[in-house]
């Protein structure tokens, strides 16, 4: 081979490991950009600040809290919480339980992806455990209702009285078909 052909050949190797080595940064740079931004509940999603006991029982006030369930792209499950609202004092740890169920025949797993209205509320909302936390694979016909434990920062902005929180189940193995 001449020179020339090595180079490229050589230019061209190089440019895919540094591809390959961008693909594995994207995961970490998103969810900078997530917390730092809010975005689809990126924002303390994983971690829990416990405020001190000095935040008394007279500083807490009530927050609304609604739950949204959507399915992406005809997705065969039925998907909904178990109350549509719940009123919570902040800083108190509450829970709320949505109900899946697989309705094709044949074993699926899905993800949720959560988003918070309004968007800066994400930053106040936090999650101690959630199904969203992981994939969810349920068999043909099967259901189960997953939780989602929480609190809301007494930080959040006064203004704000109502916390509308959506998830959206996408099917994961439709991504990995259509890639």
């Amino acid at each position: 081979m001449n020179k020339e052909i090595k180079k490229t050949i050589l230019w061209i190797l190089c440019v895919c490991v540094l591809m390959f080595c961008f693909s594995f940064a994207l995961v970490p740079l998103y969810r900078v950009v997530c917390k730092a931004t809010g975005l689809n509940g990126g924002a303390n999603v994983n971690e829990v600040n416990f405020t001190s006991e000095k935040n008394s029982l007279e500083n807490q006030r009530t927050i609304l809290i609604q739950f949204v369930a959507t399915n992406n792209q005809n997705l065969p499950w039925e998907f909904y919480p178990k109350k549509n609202n719940l009123t919570v004092r902040t800083e108190e740890k509450s829970e709320m339980f949505f109900y899946v169920k697989n309705n094709s025949d044949h074993t699926m797993t899905v993800q949720a992806i959560p988003s918070f209205a309004p968007p800066v509320s994400a930053r106040y909302f936090h999650k101690i455990e959630c199904f969203c936390f992981r994939q969810q694979t349920l068999k043909a016909g099967e259901a189960r209702w997953m939780p989602i434990i929480f609190r809301v920062d007494q930080a959040l902005p006064a203004e704000i009285k109502v916390i509308t929180l959506a998830y959206t189940l996408f099917d994961v193995n439709a991504s990995r078909k259509s890639a």
